[in-house]
């Protein structure tokens, strides 16, 4: 909390990506984690939040704050949109399918030229104050839209909503039969994991002042926010922001010491951790204290 009294604008922004990239690995962790639906190309509600903003701040002369809360309540819409026919896939059809939808609203970003500015990119209103105000006021937002989201997810999970998404992950045949709408229950979950995920974009945007379709949009985001979801653990409460931690800590260390190295270096040090700790950080570790190996999912 007190990170601005003692930290430079360097060290804020990197606390910032640790806490951006743990609430995209908790709407992650809505839909694989508790539910059993990978939402690998979450990252279109980034891309789309991102957007969101710039449009409505450049466009429409709107305020952050109007834009933002605009953004985030968007993202959930375009659930209530594709969620019912994409939902009825599982398994690898469903991740695949919702590549395709962030590929589908990329190229419409792209294309719509007089709104979003096409491939070129969007410029957003800097914003007030100097680079050290600044660095400390989206640590803050950062801070705040994490906190927020965990809070959800432990709500999510101890109320009928994430029981009910758990039953559908452990079997959804049986969860059917037994009266459950799971097509409700998913498009719930979904919903909530675009808001958080659109929130983070919007932040992000207004952060960097600069947009284009190929760096919100871009899968990188994705396999990321879901490298950090396998190695905080699926279902867990706290374990996107352990498993950001760890990764944008490593990125950082692997950035300053191995440059011209840094991304291969970092894949290595993933692949050999996620080997090491199949089921996440938590679950194996506590399996290891009890003297039980690591059960590979």
């Amino acid at each position: 909390m007190t990170g601005p009294s003692f930290l430079n604008g360097y060290w804020l922004r990197v606390l910032s990506n640790i806490f951006m990239y743990a609430v995209l690995a908790q709407g992650i962790n809505l839909m694989a984690g508790y539910t059993g639906y990978p939402a690998f190309g979450n990252v279109v509600f980034f891309g789309l939040g991102g957007y969101v903003t710039a449009v409505l701040m450049v466009k429409l002369n709107a305020s952050f704050g109007v834009a933002a809360v605009a953004a985030t309540l968007l993202c959930p819409l375009l659930v209530l949109l594709v969620g019912p026919p994409l939902l009825r896939l599982k398994g690898h059809y469903f991740a695949i399918a919702t590549l395709g939808l962030n590929e589908a609203v990329k190229e419409v970003v792209s294309n719509a030229t007089s709104v979003t500015g096409g491939g070129m990119g969007i410029s957003l209103p800097l914003p007030p104050g100097d680079a050290a105000a600044n660095a400390a006021w989206f640590y803050y937002l950062f801070l705040g839209v994490m906190l927020l989201s965990t809070w959800i997810t432990w709500e999510f999970g101890r109320r009928r909503l994430g029981i009910a998404c758990r039953a559908i992950r452990d079997n959804e045949t049986k969860s059917e039969a037994s009266g459950l709408y799971t097509t409700r229950y998913k498009t719930t979950a979904w919903m909530i994991s675009a808001a958080m995920t659109g929130a983070v974009g919007s932040i992000n945007a207004y952060r960097m002042t600069y947009i284009d379709p190929s760096a919100v949009f871009d899968m990188a985001i994705a396999v990321k926010g879901f490298v950090i979801f396998l190695l905080g653990g699926a279902g867990t409460v706290l374990g996107p922001i352990v498993g950001a931690f760890f990764v944008e800590s490593l990125q950082t260390l692997t950035w300053s010491k191995l440059l011209n190295w840094h991304l291969g270096a970092m894949g290595l040090i993933i692949m050999l951790v996620i080997v090491l700790f199949p089921n996440g950080f938590r679950d194996d570790l506590r399996l290891r204290s009890h003297g039980a190996p690591p059960i590979s999912n």
